[in-house]
């Protein structure tokens, strides 16, 4: 097949290299993205004269159908021709003929492709967006459907203090809110127009940059034409806080896990959500929130990957910023499904708040609101740390929970123990006495509720905003 750029050639291209350097086998997913940049393109050549307007039209009008015929399925993308970009460009040009050779004035592939690319990932970003928001929606209803369950929480592992489950879980909502603020400046990275800085240097027509920004969406256009075609700072930008966002996945993930153990038994999930083992009759495996996990590497993969192809590259373009885009596209993939199905399992997941609830009468997690208690009766802390320490260390000898022990028992480690200290070390009060910002008693608990219904209007208002500057 004839080149649509072979005319300093003499042999043809090697079927191996062909398929070795070719693209179109992923980044067909951009058509609707290049025929939006080349409709905007053709009508800017028309507005500044460089084509005539009734070329321009008939351009256009190709390139409509072209889109109907795609979407329709009735359009074979070729290997031969690389990339979107070309076949869309052999097919127009079969189409209406030797005009549509016209419409690749003023351009390059280069600063083509970082246009689709820009746009491919501003609406998915749009997407993304609103499943994340879900997900933390998701989180919220499970929170508030189990607000006043009590369970351990944890420091290394270790049972440390009683908190309530419903405060647990919305630390993964204000993780995922900061995954927001990172996708919305992502957003604001790839907002940048590089369509007319051409091959590297720009271009000898008088082109209209802006305009063709402001048919796209666009509010910004790239300064610098080398830096225009040659940057993927906004792709590896989506990679860092992709990475970040399915990190947050997979911690929860990890407690999901464990939770749903017959070890904890705090949680059950919903058998949707779960596979069976092909030996073991018995097992009910968290599958779910284990390919989370397991696919938060190749995700970390994927950053890792295009850092490195982007660390030694010369100005301007080079072949090897064909590598950003199969780790991008896997990167968006794998992020919609995860947060998709992690919103569906969270609603179906059921707490067993009696096992729960004996796992933090059953410890030491009282000990440091006894600690507390000393100090509120004028003992410093670091003595009542060492007087709770010594009580801990007589209970386990006498196989006693702080909660068994009688008043003349506090009274030998201590005078100041009175007959409150009971209620005062009730896994109730000490997690009601948490009543500092932040902190896990209901009270502060309803606070982060009404927080999270601020925070997820203030994002829906952002993918309003962006949707609507999305073409």
């Amino acid at each position: 097949m004839s080149k649509l750029w072979g005319g300093r050639f003499a042999k043809n291209t090697d079927v191996m290299v062909e398929e070795f350097t070719s693209s179109i086998s992923f980044d067909q997913r951009m058509y609707a993205e290049d025929i939006a940049g080349s409709i905007a393109h053709a009508t800017m050549l028309a507005k500044c004269k460089i084509i005539g307007t009734d070329e321009a039209n008939t351009i256009i009008e190709g390139l409509k159908s072209i889109l109907a015929d795609i979407e329709a399925g009735n359009f074979s993308f070729e290997v031969a021709l690389e990339d979107i970009h070309m076949n869309i460009e052999k097919r127009l040009t079969d189409r209406i003929g030797a005009v549509g050779g016209k419409l690749h004035t003023a351009r390059s592939r280069n600063d083509q492709v970082a246009l689709d690319t820009h746009m491919y990932l501003k609406r998915e970003i749009v997407t993304i967006g609103t499943l994340l928001s879900e997900l933390q929606q998701a989180i919220v209803e499970v929170a508030d459907k189990y607000k006043t369950v009590i369970m351990p929480g944890y420091t290394h592992l270790q049972r440390a203090q009683p908190i309530l489950f419903a405060h647990h879980m919305m630390a993964y909502f204000f993780m995922l809110a900061r995954d927001f603020r990172r996708l919305q400046g992502v957003w604001e990275g790839a907002d940048m127009m590089p369509l007319g800085a051409g091959a590297l240097a720009g271009t000898t027509f008088p082109i209209d940059r802006h305009f063709v920004a402001n048919e796209l969406g666009f509010s910004q256009v790239y300064e610098n034409s080398m830096d225009a075609v040659s940057d993927r700072d906004y792709i590896l930008e989506f990679l860092s806080c992709s990475s970040i966002m399915m990190m947050h996945l997979s911690r929860i993930s990890e407690e999901i896990i464990l939770w749903s153990s017959t070890e904890f038994s705090f949680i059950e999930l919903d058998d949707g959500h779960c596979t069976g083992s092909s030996i073991m009759p018995q097992k009910k495996n968290p599958d779910v929130a284990e390919l989370v996990r397991g696919k938060t590497g190749r995700v970390f993969g994927h950053l890792m990957g295009l850092l490195t192809t982007a660390k030694g590259l010369p100005l301007a373009y080079n072949k090897d910023l064909q590598e950003d885009k199969e780790g991008m596209f896997d990167t968006i993939d794998t992020l919609k499904f995860s947060l998709t199905v992690y919103a569906s399992m969270l609603r179906g997941m059921k707490v067993n708040e009696k096992v729960m609830g004996a796992a933090v009468r059953n410890d030491f997690s009282n000990a440091t609101d006894m600690a507390d208690y000393l100090v509120k009766k004028g003992l410093p802390f670091r003595q009542a740390h060492e007087v709770v320490g010594k009580c801990v260390a007589y209970c386990l000898g006498a196989n006693k929970w702080l909660m068994d022990l009688s008043l003349i028992e506090f009274k030998e480690f201590s005078p100041l123990f009175e007959a409150d200290i009971l209620e005062a070390i009730k896994v109730e009060t000490c997690v009601d006495a948490r009543n500092s910002y932040g902190g896990t008693s209901s009270t502060g608990v309803q606070q982060e509720f009404t927080m999270a219904e601020q925070i997820l209007t203030k994002q829906q208002a952002v993918l309003d905003m962006f949707t609507k500057s999305n073409i």
